[in-house]
């Protein structure tokens, strides 16, 4: 199940998005609003579904989370963008990875 996270990922939510992968969940983060989608098969899901949420494409950019670890990885299918300087499946702007951190340490990390 793909959930839109803006808000601090509940247990439930959690639960429902490990259900695909069991260990991690693939994610595609929105930089510029701040918010993501997590839990589907493919990155490419998961930004299917900001983009019918209004998400512009130059801003959604993949990555995955394992919460045992608690660790953020960056590399995506969707992440390959000749058009914006990134030809590689990993996220290579420190800017870009650092602000895809903190969102997704922000709504999933869950100890508030």
């Amino acid at each position: 199940m793909i959930h839109i996270i803006r808000t601090r990922a509940t247990g439930q939510q959690m639960e429902e998005m490990l259900e695909t992968l069991g260990t991690y969940i693939k994610l595609a983060v929105d930089v510029q609003q701040g918010i993501l989608a997590g839990g589907g098969v493919l990155h490419a899901d998961c930004e299917a579904v900001l983009l019918e949420a209004g998400s512009q494409q130059q801003d959604v950019w993949g990555a995955d989370w394992n919460p045992a670890a608690r660790e953020v990885t960056f590399e995506s299918l969707i992440n390959i963008r000749p058009r914006q300087n990134n030809l590689s499946l990993e996220i290579l702007d420190s800017a870009i990875r650092g602000r895809v951190t903190e969102i997704v340490q922000q709504w999933l990390r869950g100890d508030a």
